[in-house]
């Protein structure tokens, strides 16, 4: 706090005021009663202080903080916030590992007690964000509901439907289950997997979501997503290579301006769509690395996502 001197009777006042709250952190009331002013006027001098350049607040931010690309971001793309952090090396392991705390400290951070959390089923980051996620002393969302098929081959099944039984567990949580496959052979087939009344009730569900948890995906699947079964056919993924697509939000496919790539896929997802999708007001994306940029670009342009969690080098990317 820097003082200015030689000043009049009121502005001594407003000094006086300005170092008993600032410096010796005298609390409003107190100042007042000392002082023989109202708490009104406290309140005013401190205001006028810092309009006067009297007080002037400096903010140290702690190492390691990225604020400056967090705001640029957030300036940037229209979001409502992101979260940037550093990693150790540009090895995929440990990219995943640092985005996925932070998800993980940001969720943490963000839930009230009363949401209903969306989460994708194919996303390594998000596994990794509920690795690193403390359990809750305190309730702090109502259910966690999967918005996509998560049943692949057997080993997948598990490290799918973990992700939405975990996260209810640590945020305490009743957790809802969405037990099909993400990806099916036809329209025909997937609007009778839907019509299945343990299907709709999971489904009911994703209408009143107040915050969506993703993996923002590239054309090219994951080696989670491969693993699982639910990977495309590649004829699908040639099919929409050829009309432009570059990435994915829950197995929806979109353009690099982030625009909806329409195709024969659509039909054949099991899970949230597009319009339901865009309706969650806390849209989460924790993605990174180099083979995503494109991706996470058009994610953002698009509106997707938005609030992304990612790494240093792909804030930079975005902001090139």
């Amino acid at each position: 706090m820097a003082v200015q001197g030689g000043m009049a009777s009121q502005e001594r006042l407003m000094v006086r005021v300005a170092r008993m709250y600032h410096e010796q952190g005298v609390r409003q009331p107190q100042i007042a009663k000392q002082l023989h002013v109202s708490q009104a006027k406290v309140s005013r001098l401190l205001k006028r202080a810092e309009e006067l350049g009297i007080v002037r607040v400096t903010i140290h931010e702690p190492l390691g903080g990225h604020s400056d690309l967090e705001e640029l971001l957030v300036t940037r793309y229209g979001l409502e916030d992101a979260v940037v952090v550093s990693v150790s090396s540009e090895d995929e392991s440990s990219i995943l590992s640092s985005i996925g705390t932070a998800a993980a400290t940001y969720l943490s951070e963000v839930l009230l007690g009363h949401e209903r959390i969306g989460i994708s089923s194919w996303s390594a980051t998000l596994l990794a964000m509920v690795n690193g996620m403390p359990k809750a002393t305190r309730q702090l969302a109502d259910s966690v509901v999967q918005v996509i098929g998560g049943v692949g081959e057997p080993a997948a099944q598990v490290q799918a439907t973990r992700l939405t039984e975990q996260l209810a567990t640590l945020t305490g949580a009743e957790p809802r289950f969405l037990t099909a496959p993400g990806f099916v052979s036809s329209a025909e087939l997937q609007a009778a997997i839907m019509a299945e009344p343990y299907i709709r009730e999971a489904s009911e569900y994703w209408s009143s979501l107040s915050i969506l948890l993703a993996g923002i995906g590239s054309l090219e699947p994951s080696p989670l997503l491969r693993q699982s079964g639910n990977a495309l056919p590649l004829d699908e993924q040639r099919e929409l290579r050829e009309r432009g697509a570059v990435g994915d939000v829950c197995l929806r496919f979109f353009d690099e301006s982030g625009q909806i790539v329409h195709s024969g896929v659509d039909g054949c997802v099991v899970g949230i769509s597009p319009d339901l999708l865009f309706k969650i007001p806390r849209r989460i994306g924790a993605a990174g690395g180099s083979m995503k940029h494109s991706a996470i670009r058009a994610a953002l342009l698009g509106h997707w996502v938005n609030v992304l969690v990612t790494d240093t080098d792909t804030a930079a990317f975005l902001l090139a």
